[in-house]
């Protein structure tokens, strides 16, 4: 998809009234549906991770992948891209070091153009190009490109000559090895509301693991992806994405004629109760850090997430994604266990 395609797709997405998006809502969940079981087929035991990212996806919110090398951290996003059918200048994706230069990942400056005093970069082929983007290692970058980060992720834009100018990015997927505990991370680390752990499967399925990682070695060498069904397209996320957001701006009249904003429409009272308790648990017994930007994007991706699943409110069963809020591994290992027994599971 070129660049030209790409805002052509934007505009006509941007013409879908509600009512349009209404009428092929339900089709367009199928769809979604379809990619996510038909993707965690390729893999043993990472439904879980494929759930979340298509949640994340939708909601065109950043999610991070925490684990051990060899976890199928990168082979989960590269399937994910390659499902999608993305073409690859729709795509970026690079291992980011404390050596890594702001012209490798938004472009070289333009030496032509340098030349007549404008500091405009060649970003074609980069980070603010792409429509999906894979960042691997994400906490070890330097300074610069943090900053360079920040914008993009929380303001969709980057700085051509000193001028703010769009990204076309809207999914972004980073991995790391180990979650740091540097202060100066934490900026970055909140932008990632979610953030999932991609873990060894041996122990529970060896044979499986055997089997499924013997039949991805054919595929590679003889240059197949059967993952490529075409069950969903960045298209439809996007669709998807609006639709939501047209829904979040709606406000209705009930039969008293008081007007109803989303959440008095799609998140019953006893879940929202059971939401707000959850909350102050993890914050005031166990100090998780939740700031108020991140309890605004949890509740877009428990109504997005209870879209996909049912189509209908959101459930208790939605409030599982407070399980992904640890910011470091001590946090992601005592959300696991604990966001089950607040549950009562």
């Amino acid at each position: 998809m070129t660049q030209s395609t790409a805002q052509t797709l934007t505009n006509h997405l941007e013409e879908w009234s509600l009512p349009d998006l209404q009428a092929e809502a339900e089709e367009l969940r199928k769809r979604l549906n379809r990619f996510r079981q038909s993707l965690g087929r390729f893999f043993v035991a990472k439904q879980d991770i494929i759930d979340l990212m298509t949640v994340a996806a939708i909601a065109q919110e950043p999610l991070l992948l925490v684990g051990p090398p060899g976890t199928a951290k990168s082979d989960l996003v590269l399937k994910f891209k390659d499902a999608l059918g993305l073409n690859d200048e729709d795509y970026f994706e690079y291992m980011l070091t404390r050596f890594t230069e702001p012209s490798e990942i938004i472009g070289p400056i333009d030496i032509s153009l340098l030349r007549e005093g404008r500091y405009i970069r060649r970003e074609q082929g980069k980070l603010p190009t792409a429509r999906l983007a894979f960042l691997d290692e994400i906490f070890k970058s330097n300074s610069a490109i943090l900053n360079i980060l920040l914008t993009i992720i929380n303001e969709r834009k980057f700085y051509q000559d000193g001028v703010p100018q769009p990204v076309r990015l809207r999914v972004l997927f980073a991995a790391t090895n180990e979650v740091p505990e540097q202060g100066e991370l934490a900026a970055l680390k909140d932008r990632f509301v979610l953030k999932v752990e991609s873990r060894s499967v041996q122990e529970q399925h060896f044979t499986e693991l055997i089997d499924a990682g013997l039949q991805s070695e054919v595929f590679k060498n003889l240059n197949q992806k059967p993952w490529v069904e075409g069950q969903a397209s960045l298209e439809d996320f996007l669709k998807a994405n609006r639709y939501l957001t047209l829904l979040f701006a709606r406000k209705q009249r009930d039969k008293n004629n008081d007007e109803q904003n989303d959440r008095q429409l799609y998140f019953p009272a006893e879940v929202f109760r059971d939401f707000e308790r959850m909350v102050k648990s993890l914050v005031r017994q166990h100090n998780i850090f939740v700031s108020d930007r991140k309890l605004v994007k949890l509740y877009k991706l428990f109504r997005i997430r209870a879209w996909l699943f049912t189509g209908g409110a959101v459930t208790r069963d939605d409030l599982r994604l407070l399980t992904y809020l640890g910011d470091t591994h001590n946090e992601i290992k005592l959300l696991r266990d604990e966001v089950p027994n607040l549950l009562g599971d």
